[in-house]
């Protein structure tokens, strides 16, 4: 049994010892793996990646461009310009009266046109008032002139036999006496009381034709305030009447403006031609031509602008040649173009291109920016006349730039496209 013992003693300890010199083996391996594996990876990313860099294709180089902003030009033009003057106007009447009658009496007729909006031609009859004492005192006045003509026709008579009983006399006497011998204070007395008998018999005639009121121009109808049966007095107001002939349109522009504008200063001057626009009314585009007539003495209040007096004729397309002309209406408020004085040689530039009030963007024949102060010699509504500061066949830049700097480098399409066209197959890389 011992020697049992000790040889089973003996095989443990042999299995424990191959089992600890195994075990060192492994552990050895493993440390070894886990040292030399990371290096063994970035051994062969280092391989390919020196591969890759020695096989790959190269890229050509190229020299550095700096980069131009697309742009629209447009080359400037000079040559005589028409300046034109804008303003804004309220069309008033040129003739405006409220007729009253100049006799009293009740009104017995009405001309059936007699409304407003109905037009007159001078002279037509608009209403009439009862006639009747009017006409008796002129029967009156008339025998009254009668007798006068028979009493004065008697003096003369009279004067003839006493013109022969002083002859036959042949004394000599003072003029008084000589003028009472002869009867001259009857007789004059006699020809005063004539003259005054035909004065109220001429204004009874007058009073008579006044009865019949009649237009005093060509008119239209504003408003009327009668009707038959209605009495009228000399403070009476008939009717509003307006004249068709001619409307004025108060015009108000800037006093700045005014040195432009061509205005009469005697009779037979001939002011500005003026266009009248009421879009409203007329449409877009379509027009009445009139003449500028006269400078408002004072500014005005508000505004402190001046006021012009343009005068239309034939407002209401009345006359045969204006039949299509569009009618004028009393107090639209309408817009107007005044045409000025010439500028001989100019360019015109529209205003949203001229910069910071008095500049203008230009591209020059090397492709770069200039920024340029201009001449400015009219300012209009839409454009601006320039007189200097750029030359005839320059390009003006029409585009917006946000932060424009003078010299930055500029192109325009065309030249984008003639560069193009140019080098086709000027791409980057190796297109393999």
């Amino acid at each position: 049994m011992p020697a049992k013992q000790e040889i089973a003693t003996d095989c443990k300890q042999d299995l424990s010892a191959a089992g600890a010199k195994e075990r060192d083996t492994r552990r050895r391996t493993g440390i070894i793996f886990r040292v030399l594996m990371p290096l063994v990876v970035l051994a062969a990313g280092g391989a390919v990646a020196f591969w890759l860099m020695e096989t790959s294709p190269q890229a050509k180089p190229h020299p550095q461009k700096h980069n131009a902003t697309l742009v629209a030009v447009k080359p400037v033009d000079y040559g005589p310009r028409q300046t034109v003057i804008s303003g804004m106007g309220t069309v008033t009447a040129a003739r405006n009266v409220e007729l009253k009658p100049q006799v009293s009496g009740e009104i017995t007729e009405l001309n059936r046109n007699l409304v407003p909006g109905s037009h007159f031609r001078q002279g037509e009859t608009l209403l009439k008032i009862e006639p009747t004492d009017y006409r008796l005192a002129v029967r009156q006045l008339t025998t009254d002139v009668a007798k006068a003509e028979s009493d004065l026709q008697l003096e003369q008579g009279n004067q003839i036999v006493a013109q022969k009983e002083y002859t036959l006399l042949g004394e000599t006497v003072s003029d008084v006496e000589k003028a009472l011998m002869l009867r001259r204070p009857q007789l004059e007395n006699l020809q005063a009381t004539l003259e005054a008998a035909q004065v109220k018999l001429e204004q009874a005639r007058i009073d008579l034709a006044r009865t019949e009121i009649k237009a005093p121009f060509n008119a239209m109808v504003q408003s009327r305030a009668v009707d038959v049966g209605a009495r009228a007095s000399e403070s009476t107001v008939l009717a509003t009447l307006v004249g068709t002939d001619a409307y004025w349109v108060e015009v108000s522009v800037p006093v700045n403006q005014l040195r432009w504008i061509r205005i009469p200063q005697a009779d037979g001057d001939q002011g500005a031609l003026v266009r009248v626009y009421d879009p409203a009314a007329w449409g877009d585009g379509i027009c009445r031509q009139g003449r500028v007539i006269r400078l408002e003495a004072d500014l005005e209040e508000q505004g402190r602008m001046a006021r012009l007096l343009v005068q239309v004729e034939d407002p209401l397309g009345l006359q045969p040649g204006n039949a299509d002309q569009p009618r004028m209406l009393i107090g639209a408020y309408v817009r107007v173009e005044i045409e000025g004085q010439p500028v001989a040689s100019a360019a015109a530039i529209e205003r949203e291109f001229i910069r910071n009030g008095s500049r203008v963007w230009v591209m020059e024949d090397k492709g770069t920016l200039s920024i340029r102060p201009v001449e400015i010699a009219f300012r209009g509504l839409d454009r601006v006349l320039v007189t200097g500061g750029i030359e005839p066949g320059e390009q003006l830049v029409v585009t917006d730039l946000a932060a424009p700097v003078e010299g930055m480098r500029l192109r325009t399409a065309d030249t984008a496209t003639d560069q193009m066209a140019a080098k086709p197959s000027d791409v980057q890389g190796d297109p393999s």
